[in-house]
């Protein structure tokens, strides 16, 4: 039988996968090894510090995807542009809903206080890079620091929303309307 040798990079999206579908709690070793074919001894190989290591190396992925495709496009690139591509980004790495975002799962769950630090600069910096792109836009910074969590609160709702009742339309709408919601906002705000 063909053996299969994993890099970390690889390993890591498959471990968050389970922590999506099961929490940080209920992805058990045995669990992990079951959904994501690696032996004990491979898991441990990749993450010495056990479950911990494992979430944190997590979100540091997550993090760095959201870096350079959200973040830094909103903070660099022209504001509109960049807001835009924030819209099909999210769609396309939420999976239009059918994904949980496992940072805001962190936010929720038991792990809260272990990773609070990760996630807390996870959630300010989408806040603040989305701010300034209103911001650059021409926009008033307080006014645009409150559509800024308005879309990031209606983003991760709707994604609770459309996973509790299975509708990834849910998601779809709501992304829609928080679009709709910052065009309205740049119209009225940009003389």
């Amino acid at each position: 039988m063909t053996r299969t040798v994993f890099e970390k990079a690889d390993v890591v999206p498959r471990v968050a996968e389970v922590f999506r579908e099961l929490g940080y709690e209920g992805a058990s070793l045995s669990q992990i090894t079951a959904r994501t074919g690696l032996s004990k001894g491979s898991i441990y190989h990749f993450f010495p510090g056990g479950k911990e290591e494992m979430a944190a190396e997590i979100l540091a992925h997550i993090d760095a995807w959201f870096v350079s495709h959200i973040f830094e496009p909103l903070e660099k690139n022209e504001p509109l542009a960049a807001i835009q591509k924030m819209w099909r980004e999210i769609d396309a790495y939420f999976q239009s809903g059918r994904r949980v975002c496992l940072v805001g799962a962190f936010a929720l769950d038991e792990t809260r206080d272990r990773f609070a630090a990760m996630v807390h600069q996870y959630f300010r910096r989408w806040m603040d890079s989305l701010c300034g792109a209103l911001v650059r836009a021409g926009a008033d910074k307080e006014a645009s620091k409150a559509v800024s969590e308005e879309v990031v609160a209606g983003i991760q709702g709707g994604l609770i929303l459309a996973r509790a009742l299975q509708d990834e339309a849910i998601f779809e709408r709501t992304l829609a309307g928080l679009s709709e919601r910052v065009t309205r906002f740049l119209k009225t705000a940009v003389p």
